[in-house]
């Protein structure tokens, strides 16, 4: 069985998320960044430093499930190359249903920060986004998993290589 179809059957996003966790894509289950410039729940600083103890709790909680469901479908891959539809591997069968529920488990992780208005980015790292106006214009603040507070900024199309540190100016205004 392939990733994509293992990934399927969990119910989880309709991408291959394997593909999406490795390049830091927004996710299905969190607004685009077209979605983004719409969006009602707007973050100042403040506000997102804020939420910072309950995004800080998802967020370990998902790059350590992130982490595990990367082993298993690893496992999993490896556990299948002998096996066939009439000879199954059941380590395989095991394997498949573990990733499948720690996949589950990701996709609720990433919709409670979508809840809270939180954009996760990337689930290996921990990086989220925090949709925001800086001088009237759309952008995020980012947060990284171990900072600790929201320092960060950038444009909403520049994405992680065009993080700023922000404004002290900033930092106190809004």
């Amino acid at each position: 069985m392939r990733l994509s179809e293992l990934v399927a059957e969990a119910g989880s996003p309709p991408t291959d998320l394997r593909e999406d966790f490795k390049s830091n894509k927004p996710l299905t289950a969190g607004p685009t960044i077209n979605e983004s410039k719409s969006m009602e729940k707007k973050f100042t600083v403040e506000e997102a430093n804020r939420t910072l103890p309950l995004v800080s709790r998802i967020v370990e909680d998902l790059v350590r499930e992130h982490g595990m469901w990367e082993d298993k479908v690893r496992e999993f891959e490896l556990a299948t190359v002998g096996a066939s539809p009439e000879r199954p591997d059941a380590i395989a069968e095991l394997l498949q249903i573990e990733a499948q529920r720690l996949a589950k488990d990701i996709e609720g992780y990433i919709a409670e920060l979508a809840a809270l208005g939180v954009i996760c980015k990337g689930m290996g790292t921990g990086l989220v986004d925090f949709p925001g106006e800086i001088d009237g214009r759309d952008v995020f603040f980012c947060w990284k998993l171990g900072e600790p507070s929201v320092g960060y900024w950038h444009e909403v199309d520049a994405g992680f290589i065009g993080r700023q540190r922000l404004h002290p100016l900033v930092l106190s205004s809004h």
